[in-house]
């Protein structure tokens, strides 16, 4: 049964001041104690609380609630195992945002409230701002089934934004986020016939950035499904992996130098067969005949690309242009390059599918399958691709890409390919 102890203060201006210590057993049947109770009764009344609390198995030790909370961010992150990619993102914002703040407050010390009012007040985009405030919570909600804490007082929570924080929050210029099928091709013109073919293949069949540098010979396929007394059939690029680009930490945090490596696709959806419309499969497939390579797009010595590499090298010059250049010591002279699409990214590139997916109506249950994204709703149960939806997917996908040659007066991409 819990007791108290009467404990005199020896501390300079208190000496003499008497507060109490309550004593209780703990569920390995040792001793704790918490002091600083003012009164015999309400050390004895703590005490007893606990001593309930153990007995229904609901008891959190107080020492544990008194860990600072970067001690166990660090304890949670080596117990997790997600995706390089992952893992790197969280680290990242451990180091750059939530430590700076929380490293050292107690785990029972945080709120929702001040949570909140510290996310509003980040010198940050407000998509990371939130992504700070969610790995806090995954973080407590560890705490919580480590018996650290009792509830998470982030759980369920939603972020409201002050009118401050809503008007610095930029609109997004939804142009440069999708290329009209003529500068597509303009730009893989350019790009040259491998990198090109990267770039036209991200437009028309939507890779992600890694999904596409981690594509093989062995990705092209053949969907087959029974159709109308006979079968459907149409090319396919399977993705099943993608190359993640990160920064490793080891079990403490400490960072260990970039790298690039094959991980498994993100979530279930993203695992999945494309369509291909008929000129992109015969472009892939005489691209897979020529190719000396493992993967598919890589640089010339058959290396992965790196995403900053191929936009300075690739993409800028080709989207963006260049100016002319007099002959300099180590540099031939270059003529100027007209711009295309400045700011024209891998990323707007993969936006471009699936606007062009949504141009020619697309039904949803083949949009979602073939974009890799989770569909919501009871509708992602009920409905399901059919052989003609895939047809007509594709003769819309082919149908922009021949208009387009047709409005450049071009009869192939690549003029010498």
């Amino acid at each position: 049964m819990a007791y108290a102890e009467k404990r005199a203060s020896t501390a300079k201006g208190k000496k003499g001041k008497a507060t109490w210590r309550a004593r209780y057993k703990k569920p390995d049947g040792t001793w704790g104690s918490e002091p600083g109770f003012p009164t015999k009764r309400t050390a004895e009344d703590w005490g007893d609380a606990q001593e309930v609390a153990i007995r229904e198995g609901r008891w959190i030790d107080p020492d544990l609630m008194r860990k600072p909370f970067g001690t166990w961010a660090r304890e949670w992150m080596k117990s997790r195992s997600p995706r390089g990619r992952t893992t790197s993102t969280r680290w990242a914002r451990l180091d750059a945002h939530i430590l700076p703040r929380w490293e050292h407050t107690p785990l029972i010390g945080i709120t929702w409230f001040d949570a909140e009012a510290w996310a509003n007040s980040l010198d940050c985009d407000d998509s990371t701002a939130t992504q700070c405030l969610t790995i806090m919570s995954m973080i407590l909600t560890g705490a919580v089934d480590a018996k650290h804490l009792l509830v998470n007082p982030l759980a369920g929570r939603r972020r409201s934004r002050p009118a401050s924080v809503k008007a610095q929050i930029q609109k997004k210029d939804t142009t440069k986020l999708w290329a009209p099928p003529e500068v597509v091709l303009q730009v893989a013109r350019r790009a040259g016939p491998v990198n090109g073919l990267h770039m036209l293949t991200t437009a028309f069949a939507g890779p992600r950035w890694g999904e596409g540098l981690a594509l093989r010979a062995d990705a092209l396929g053949e969907r087959r499904e029974p159709h109308e007394g006979g079968e459907f059939r149409c090319a396919t690029l399977s993705i099943v992996e993608e190359v993640a680009e990160y920064q490793p930490r080891d079990e403490d945090g400490n960072k260990l130098p970039m790298v690039l490596c094959l991980e498994p696709v993100k979530t279930a959806e993203s695992k999945r067969d494309v369509d291909l419309p008929p000129f992109l499969a015969e472009l892939l497939a005489a691209h897979v005949a020529a190719h000396p390579h493992e993967y598919l797009f890589c640089t010339a010595a058959g290396k992965w690309w790196r995403r900053s590499n191929f936009g300075r090298q690739v993409m800028r010059p080709a989207a963006a242009g260049r100016e002319a250049r007099a002959t300099v010591r180590g540099h031939a002279a270059r003529e100027a390059v007209p711009p295309i699409m400045p700011g024209l990214t891998m990323r707007a590139l993969r936006h471009t599918h699936d606007t062009y997916q949504d141009q020619i109506g697309v039904k949803p249950a083949l949009a979602f399958e073939q974009a890799g994204h989770k569909r919501p709703g009871i509708k992602a149960v009920y409905q399901h691709p059919t052989p003609d939806m895939r047809r007509d997917r594709l003769e819309g996908l082919q149908g922009i890409y021949e208009r387009a040659m047709r409005a450049l007066g071009w009869s192939r991409v690549w003029e010498h390919s």
